[in-house]
C-alpha cells in the first residue's frame, strides 16, 4: 500500500548531477587519496574577526536567545537598506521593501513559494544555478529555458538576450510572469552593463513580468569591473526585487545570512509567508550580520583579492599545465571550456575522469542545464600553493598517452 503512495513534488526534481562526482570523491578520499576540491562555492576562510566577537557578545545576553522576528530585526533590516544607499544611491524602505533571509537561497525558495501559481511560468537562462529553476517547479510552476549567451571575456551578449526575451514572451503560454537574472552569473561568470538593467526594466514595465535578480557575488570583482544593480534604474522597484547574501562577501556562509530588497508586493508576499514558516534567524547572528554591513569594510576587499589572486594562478598555472582557460570579471568561480581531445566525453564524464586520474574536483557543467555542457565549474576556494598541486597533477593528467 505504502509502496504506490508518490510524491509528486519531488519526482518532478531530477538526479542532482553533482551527487555522482561527490560519491567518487568521498570514496577516495575514505581511501586516503588526497583530492584537490575545487567542486563546491563553499569559501575556506572565517568571518572577520569584528564580526565573530559581535556575535559572542550577542549570544552571551539571554534576551538574544528566545523566537526572533521571522522579516529580521529592524536594526538589520535598516542596516540592509543603509548598504544599498551607500553602495547604490538606493532609497529602500526598511518596514515593506526589504526582508533578512536565511542566506539568499532560502530567501528566493520561499518568495517564489509565495508568488507562484499552479502552471505559472518563470524564464530562466540557461545555463543556471539548479535552484533558480527547481524552485519554480517546487512551486508546482513551469521554465522555460533562454539560452544565455555571452563572449570570450564573459560579457552577456546583451542585444541576443533581449531579441531572444522577446521571442519567449510572445511565443510561450501561458505567458510568462518572471525572469530570473544573476549576474555575476553562476556558474558562467557572465556579467552586464547598467544600460542592460535599463533596458530589462522597460521590458519588463511594458510586457508585464517581474524580474528576480540575484547578485549574490556582487562584491567579487576583478579588473576594475563593478556590478551594477537592477535597483538603481529608475522605476526599477516596480517589477524587480533583488537579492543579496552575506555568504561569500564576508565569508560567513555558514551563518545563513541574505536579504531581499525591492517591490513592495513581491517582498510583502515574502514576509508573509515567513511569518508563517519560521521564526528568523538567531538574534545574535542577526546582529553580528548588522555589524558586518554597517561597520568597516576592508575585510571584504581582502577577501576579494584573495580570489583575485588564486584566480590569476589557476588560469596561468593551469595555463603552463596544457589547459587554456579565459579569465572573468567577476565570482568566485572560473568557467572552463572543457580541453579540446575530451570534449567529446562530455562534462561529467571528463568530471569523473578528472578526479579519478587527477585527483582533481570540479562541477561538470551539465548539472546546470544543457547550455551548460561542454563546459565545468571551478570553484576557487583552495588556496594558491593547492592550485599549484592541482596544476602540476593536471600537467602529468593531460600528459599522460592513455589520454592523448
Amino acid at each position: 500500500m505504502f509502496e504506490e503512495i508518490r510524491f509528486n513534488k519531488i519526482e518532478r526534481l531530477p538526479e542532482y548531477v553533482f551527487a555522482r562526482v561527490n560519491e567518487i570523491k568521498m570514496a577516495a578520499r575514505r581511501a586516503g587519496e588526497d583530492i584537490i576540491d575545487f567542486s563546491m562555492g563553499n569559501p575556506d576562510g572565517p568571518a572577520p574577526k569584528h564580526i565573530i566577537d559581535k556575535l559572542i557578545e550577542a549570544a552571551q545576553k539571554p534576551k538574544n536567545h528566545g523566537y526572533s522576528a521571522s522579516k529580521g530585526i529592524y536594526k538589520l533590516r535598516l542596516a540592509i537598506c543603509n548598504w544599498y544607499e551607500r553602495r547604490y544611491g538606493v532609497a529602500l524602505d526598511p518596514e515593506t521593501e526589504a526582508v533578512a533571509t536565511m542566506g539568499s537561497k532560502e530567501g528566493y525558495v520561499h518568495l517564489v513559494q509565495a508568488i507562484t501559481n499552479i502552471g505559472d511560468v518563470a524564464i530562466v537562462p540557461d545555463p543556471t544555478y539548479p535552484i533558480h529553476s527547481y524552485a519554480f517547479i517546487l512551486a508546482g510552476g513551469s521554465v522555460h529555458k533562454m539560452e544565455l549567451k555571452f563572449n570570450q571575456e564573459y560579457e552577456v551578449d546583451e542585444e541576443r538576450f533581449f531579441k531572444d526575451l522577446y521571442k519567449v514572451m510572445h511565443e510561450a503560454f501561458p505567458r510568462p510572469k518572471y525572469l530570473v537574472v544573476n549576474f555575476p552569473h553562476n556558474p558562467s561568470t557572465a556579467t552586464v552593463t547598467p544600460e542592460f538593467y535599463k533596458e530589462l526594466v522597460n521590458i519588463a514595465k511594458k510586457e508585464r513580468f517581474y524580474i528576480l535578480s540575484d547578485i549574490a557575488y556582487a562584491d567579487l570583482t576583478f579588473d576594475g569591473y563593478k556590478t551594477p544593480s537592477i535597483l538603481e534604474v529608475e522605476g526599477a522597484k516596480d517589477v524587480a526585487v533583488e537579492s543579496f547574501t552575506l555568504s561569500k562577501s564576508y565569508n560567513m556562509a555558514g551563518w545563513r545570512v541574505g536579504f531581499v530588497v525591492g517591490n513592495k508586493k513581491l517582498v510583502g508576499a515574502l514576509q508573509k509567508i515567513k511569518s508563517w514558516i519560521d521564526y528568523g534567524m538567531f538574534t545574535p547572528i542577526q546582529v553580528a550580520a548588522t555589524v558586518a554591513l554597517n561597520g568597516p569594510q576592508d575585510c571584504v576587499e581582502e577577501i576579494r583579492k584573495k580570489y583575485e589572486k588564486r584566480r590569476d594562478v589557476l588560469i596561468e598555472s593551469f595555463k603552463r599545465a596544457g589547459w587554456e582557460i579565459e579569465k572573468p570579471k567577476a565570482t568566485m568561480f572560473v568557467w572552463a571550456k572543457i580541453p579540446p581531445k575530451f570534449q567529446q566525453m562530455g562534462s561529467l564524464e571528463f568530471s569523473k575522469k578528472l578526479l579519478t586520474d587527477a585527483k582533481v574536483a570540479v562541477s561538470p557543467g551539465i548539472g546546470f542545464g544543457e547550455g551548460g555542457e561542454g563546459y565545468v565549474r571551478i570553484a576557487l576556494i583552495e588556496n594558491e600553493k593547492r592550485i599549484r598541486q592541482a596544476a602540476r597533477n593536471l600537467k602529468k593528467f593531460l600528459k599522460d598517452e592513455k589520454n592523448g
